[in-house]
């Protein structure tokens, strides 16, 4: 160990008494001051103007630390990026130099180990990545005074990513310079294997043989998970590997220079170099061998506890996971083999580190809806069989690899999956679908894999039923007015059916009300409810049930009888709000504090924070609407959910023209004015020992596909009504890093120390060590 260390030593004060260490040092210097003062000054300086403007302004409610470091302006992702272009010119000289000097002969000659000559000179550079990472400490050292309450844990990650990708790319670089007697060709040579790892992760992962080989191998985003401060053992024992395998490398070439063995001799150790990294690669990423650290304040790496809960109940009996991918159907791209390796790190393997008996299998097919003739308009003349090896060439895939609509329809029925991406859960016999999107994130997340594991476990979803017979929304049609959209369509990623609920219809004239139903939905019927139905519904009432009752301006008679039950009204005429944007029927009433406290639903969450902090709140288009009466002394604990600010509406009477000059408020009508109107408001009490919950709506279309099922709203209504049961929210804390204590002259100053006074004081630092060492 000594003379490793002697060898080190001798290898640092070569490299800085020569100009090209302190040059990569300055460079990067500059390179991380200008990445973190150039965005940490202009943050500073909104935070002030904010906070002079706004008395209720209190922070950025975003991840500070994030941002700063991680964001792709941000100096870790930068600095990164541009890392390849540091370590050719520091590693070029390691052995080259030796070897074109000469000197090379006299270490040989020496005492000295070749293991010690090879050892030492990559503990010096070591050392030098040090330094490196000492450099952006100073950046990090910054963050922790100048951020409020910094995820230093996420920061350390990073770091610690930063290095082990440094000694990678210098074992590379050491690896480079056995090779050749010129330092430009060992640097050239160093910056093409570094563009060949971080390019091999996307060559032929077509085929099975080599894909997981050139996965493994790919130096490409092997640190994104520790910049985002999650540290696997996987990602750690890869960097350990690749550079045990260049060093050895490096051994093994010059023993072989001092050698005359056969070519395939000195191959062969190449090789088992190679085996034994690939195997210890393989089986250390390994699922079950694989751990994890999260190091950020919130775990935000990490599943859900609400999630993890829900895999703890599948226990120890495997999964499997079938991804089947139609050719011609939506969104196959990603399905394809040369994206399963993306596939399964990207959706499953947040999952695996809790269940890491996941099985996954794979099925490639073509097919089409027999309604569906389009395609072949498309390809006049084609039989589908011919359609698909056309399609199948122009991805430049094998057709044979795809079954025909024959074999796959023997094996599985998926039109009602719509023929696209789908994935089949199997767990214990019982099987579920869960479903891509054709959104920006395309994969399911955890909202949507959470109930599909609920499903496997044979859980008591919860079932929505929707009345039918007097021309009420429906949840089939998708029409604009209609109630498909957030209820059973399978292509919206926040539909009821994707987030664990079943919906299905009943019209009671022709059938009872089963027991156990989550909720009974009366969507704004058109005609008058039949006394049977009125029976039932009053019964169902009585004994405690739950239901979502909405209607429109001119049908309130259609439902004023079954909610004079519940102490409630519709009011008669429309609501009417004047503005220079709007038409007059297009009411704006605001979120009260009582809907905003009804789930846990993100936008619902950030809307009660804003509450509590700032008393703000948002308002919804309710396009078309009227207002509820009722006194709040009967049994029924009644609140407004959607409230029109004061004075700001009033009732029309008799019919409204919205395409016309602004109407006026005229008593002499029978135009009406109160100081606030609702038109959402919610219902509860206690009934048999549970909590009997009724929302009621004035606006049914702000339910329609139109206006996407209420979006967050809609959810929060259906959580509530479920006793906040589903959707299954998997709410993260607020960051605590959100705020900057530094001012942006302080910010200002930085960037002058940082950018300018202390590189310049490491050149000038650097000129009189290395003038001093001439003259010696």
């Amino acid at each position: 160990m000594k003379m490793i260390f002697k060898v080190a030593k001798t290898e640092l004060r070569n490299l800085f008494y020569s100009p090209v260490a302190w040059f990569l040092t300055i460079a990067f210097m500059v390179q991380c001051a200008v990445f973190y003062t150039y965005a940490l000054y202009p943050l500073a300086k909104w935070q002030e103007i904010f906070a002079k403007n706004n008395p209720k302004f209190k922070d950025f409610n975003v991840s500070l630390t994030a941002g700063m470091y991680l964001d792709p302006n941000g100096i870790f992702v930068n600095v990164l990026q541009n890392l390849y272009l540091f370590v050719p010119l520091l590693t070029m000289g390691l052995i080259s130099r030796e070897i074109n000097n000469g000197t090379i002969k006299l270490l040989y000659s020496s005492p000295v180990k070749l293991r010690e000559i090879v050892f030492g000179k990559y503990l010096a550079i070591m050392l030098y990545n040090l330094l490196l990472v000492g450099i952006v400490g100073i950046f990090i050292v910054t963050g922790l005074f100048t951020i409020r309450s910094a995820d230093y844990g996420m920061l350390l990650s990073a770091m610690l990513g930063f290095y082990l990708l440094m000694c990678c790319y210098t074992a590379i670089g050491l690896f480079m310079s056995s090779l050749t007697t010129y330092q430009i060709v060992s640097a050239i040579s160093s910056f093409m294997a570094v563009f060949i790892l971080s390019r091999i992760g996307g060559l032929w992962q077509k085929y099975d043989f080599v894909r997981d080989l050139t996965y493994f191998l790919s130096i490409s985003g092997r640190t994104s998970k520790m910049l985002q401060g999650l540290i696997t053992t996987k990602d750690v024992i890869y960097f350990v590997l690749i550079v045990y395998m260049f060093v050895s490398f490096t051994m093994i070439k010059l023993k072989g220079g001092r050698e005359s063995k056969p070519w395939f001799v000195k191959a062969t150790r190449y090789v088992v170099v190679v085996v034994v990294v690939l195997a210890i690669g393989y089986v250390s990423s390994r699922p079950a061998l694989t751990g994890y650290w999260d190091t950020t304040v919130g775990d935000i790496n990490t599943l859900h506890p609400n999630t993890q809960k829900i895999i703890k109940e599948l226990g120890k009996e495997p999964l499997e996971v079938t991804l089947y991918t139609n050719l011609l159907g939506g969104g196959a791209g990603p399905g394809f083999p040369e994206n399963r390796n993306a596939y399964l790190t990207t959706l499953w393997e947040r999952y695996q580190r809790f269940k890491p008996d996941i099985t996954f299998k794979y099925v490639y097919y073509y097919d089409v809806d027999d309604n569906d003739s389009s395609i072949y308009k498309n390809w006049p003349g084609k039989s589908l069989k011919e359609i698909a090896a056309q399609v199948a060439d122009g991805y430049d895939l094998n057709a044979s690899l795809f079954m025909s609509r024959e074999e796959i329809r023997k094996k599985i029925n998926l039109e009602p999956e719509g023929y696209r991406l789908v994935m089949q859960l199997k767990y214990k016999g019982e099987t579920t679908f869960l479903r891509t999107f054709d959104d920006n994130i395309f994969w399911p997340e955890e909202q949507q894999v959470a109930p599909a594991f609920k499903r496997l476990l044979k859980a008591d979803l919860p079932k929505n039923l929707y009345l039918t017979g007097n021309l009420e929304r429906s949840i089939i049609k998708r029409g604009e007015r209609e109630f498909r959209f957030h209820t059973i369509e399978k292509t919206n990623r926040n539909s009821l059916i994707n987030l664990g609920f079943e919906s299905d219809t009943l019209s009671l004239d022709h059938a009872d009300i089963p027991a156990n139903i989550t909720t009974l939905v009366l969507a704004d019927p058109k005609t008058e409810l039949s006394a049977t139905t009125m029976s039932k519904l009053k019964q169902y009432i009585d004994k405690g049930g739950n239901m979502f009752i909405v209607g429109e301006p001119g049908k309130q008679q259609m439902l004023n009888p079954l909610l004079a039950q519940l102490g409630v009204r519709l009011m008669d005429g429309t609501l009417v709000q004047l503005s220079k944007d709007e038409m007059p029927h297009m009411v704006l009433p605001f979120i009260t504090p009582t809907a905003a406290n009804l789930a846990d639903e993100p936008f619902l969450l950030i809307l009660r924070e804003a509450y509590k902090e700032h008393g703000d709140s948002l308002f919804m288009t309710t396009p078309g609407t009227t207002a509820f009466a009722y006194a709040d002394t009967g049994a029924f604990v009644i609140k407004p959910l959607l409230q029109t600010l004061e004075n700001r509406a009033w009732l029309k009477a008799g019919t409204l023209v919205t395409d016309s000059t602004p109407p006026e408020f005229n008593p002499g009508e029978g135009d009406t004015q109160a100081k606030a109107y609702a038109n959402y408001i919610s219902l509860e009490r206690k009934v048999n020992n549970k909590d009997q919950r009724i929302v009621l709506g004035a606006d049914a279309d702000m339910m329609s596909n139109l206006r996407q099922g209420g979006s967050f709203l809609g959810k929060g209504f259906y959580s509530w009504l479920d006793d906040n049961h589903y959707p299954i929210y998997t709410p993260r804390p607020k960051p605590l890093d959100s705020l900057f204590t530094i001012s942006s002259a302080g910010a200002a100053m930085l960037k002058i120390v940082y950018v300018w006074v202390l590189p310049g004081a490491v050149l000038l630092l650097a000129i009189v060590l290395l003038i001093r060492r001439k003259r010696k």
